[in-house]
């Protein structure tokens, strides 16, 4: 057999990751390079490869009864479901910011999900859950964090304990107001005399049903409201989702026959005390996006330096040079922004700014991520259709992070909002893009219209929602110029601003301008 591309694995991810282990450094993660490379070395062996294609052939069956008749709800998962997610948990993706809460503990954990997300996307879903739980109960339910959080925060896959979520409903979707799920308080309250809360209704999709605790919206005398909810009686899975991706995950339907919960946060403040665990997981969609780009952009680049066609390598190519380069672009642009976005989780100086960049970079980087895997698939031609590439995969998995915790509309339109609402949020984002202000024109002049937009957006007569979109995709592209104009070497960073920021590049990747030091972007994007 002749002209075949080795397989990618083993390899360690971290090795080859030159932006994420610079970003690592720069944004005071540096204490976890040792973390950083045991995860990219098992993420990226043999034997993780293997796993990961199990655990998606062999899908999740949910079981609802017993041979007897009893009602068990038990879903049978693949062992090698067991060892990524095992892997997940033992190496603190869940929990590592509250074991450690130290600088720069943000910033490590997110590296860590990029790195490990090379094993299996979809095991990211509990462990992000389970992750963004921590705040929303110690903001919103004190007594139960220090109940739950020495569970929740273990290392332990065997002996810990895991939380997920249900929210929406069919009639509502991201329009959480519009549920209609009831909880009634419980006359004489718990056991220990706290408030308890029956809850009756219907939720069209609840992540990963084995969790032990669900925060779940419900509607309360008082509006609607937050309950942390335990899996047991009064809960029933119906089925599970037959989805486009993720495919290793089980998500399900839930139906709610007086389960009890306990609130969290104030009756009929259930958006706020949900919100704080949104806002960490938006985080962990946006590090999803990175992460399969830079899956796409390291599986184009190894096949064409591999594989030859008309008398000569791709790699070797002007037109699959293009491509790839443009492909890496993105990919360094999207890790930047998503470890930037991260250390602001660090620092509670940073709180204007992290509301509203995890909004922003959320909606741009998973918007991209679908056009960049397709583009990336297309790189390695009939080849790159079959699943043992593991590019359909990525392709399927790609739109997830668009879809999870608001659509991109929803995102956008939360952007406006905290324009508004939250006004210290824009400046801060101003003032974080400008500290590269002088370092290249096409910038500093997006800057200037960026800023000119998103002050002229809200003047009577106009449509600021029509609008939104386009102000959200220009912030994106200044807050990932001025880190790459900053921090990238000049040929990455002078390629981005050509091609995103001064109009000189096209509509589709592939398109950068002549001029672009193709070679010096794909020896740093996956060195040989």
């Amino acid at each position: 057999m002749l002209n075949q591309v080795p397989p990618l694995e083993p390899i360690d991810f971290f090795e080859v990751d030159l932006a994420l282990r610079e970003a690592l450094e720069r944004e005071g993660g540096g204490w976890g390079v040792g973390r950083a490379h045991d995860a990219g070395t098992v993420a990226g062996s043999i034997e993780a490869r293997e796993h990961s294609r199990r655990a998606e052939r062999n899908q999740p069956l949910l079981r609802t009864h017993d041979r007897h008749g009893n009602r068990i709800d038990e879903v049978e998962l693949d062992p090698s479901w067991h060892w990524l997610l095992r892997g997940a948990i033992e190496r603190e993706l869940h929990s590592l910011p509250w074991r450690e809460p130290c600088p720069g503990a943000h910033v490590v954990r997110a590296a860590l999900m990029a790195l490990w997300g090379n094993a299996n996307g979809g095991v990211l879903c509990p462990v992000s859950m389970t992750y963004a739980a921590i705040p929303a109960l110690r903001d919103g339910a004190p007594e139960l964090a220090v109940a739950w959080e020495p569970r929740l925060t273990r290392p332990d896959y065997d002996h810990g304990a895991l939380a997920g979520m249900a929210m929406t409903e069919r009639q509502g979707g991201s329009d959480v107001r519009a549920n209609i799920t009831r909880a009634e308080p419980v006359a004489g309250g718990g056991d220990a005399g706290e408030d308890v809360y029956e809850l009756r209704g219907h939720k069209w999709f609840c992540s990963y049903p084995p969790c032990d605790v669900f925060l779940v919206l419900a509607q309360a005398p008082a509006g609607l409201s937050c309950f942390l909810v335990e899996r047991g009686p009064g809960m029933e899975f119906q089925r599970l989702k037959d989805k486009l991706g993720t495919r290793s995950l089980p998500s399900s339907e839930l139906e709610l026959h007086g389960a009890y919960g306990r609130l969290v946060g104030e009756e009929g403040r259930g958006v706020p005390a949900i919100a704080r665990m949104v806002n960490h997981t938006r985080l962990d969609c946006l590090l999803g996006g990175a992460t399969g780009m830079r899956r796409g952009t390291v599986e184009a680049i190894h096949h064409s330096r591999h594989r030859s066609a008309f008398g000569a390598p791709l790699v070797d190519q002007p037109a699959m040079r293009n491509v790839l380069a443009d492909l890496a672009i993105e990919s360094e642009a999207s890790t930047a922004a998503a470890i930037r976005v991260a250390r602001s989780y660090d620092e509670t100086a940073d709180s204007a700014f992290r509301r509203f960049a995890t909004a922003v970079m959320k909606y741009w980087v998973c918007k991209r991520a679908t056009a960049h895997a397709a583009e990336a698939l297309e790189c390695l031609g009939g080849n790159g259709y079959v699943e043992d590439s593991g590019m359909p995969r990525l392709y399927r998995d790609a739109p997830l992070g668009s879809i999870w915790e608001g659509s991109g509309n929803v995102s956008a339109l939360d952007v406006l909002r905290a324009v508004v609402k939250e006004p210290a949020g824009l400046p801060a984002f101003i003032a974080e893009c400008e500290l590269a202000a002088g370092g290249d024109a096409r910038l500093d002049a997006h800057l200037a219209r960026t800023r000119e937009q998103a002050q002229t957006i809200f003047q009577e007569g106009g449509d600021p929602q029509f609008q939104a979109r386009r102000m959200v995709e220009e912030l994106a592209l200044a807050l990932q110029g001025s880190l790459l104009v900053r921090y990238a070497p000049p040929a990455v960073a002078d390629a981005f601003c050509a091609a995103r920021l001064g109009g000189e590049g096209g509509r589709v990747y592939g398109t950068l301008p002549t001029g672009v030091d193709a070679k010096a972007i794909l020896d740093r994007a996956l060195p040989a």
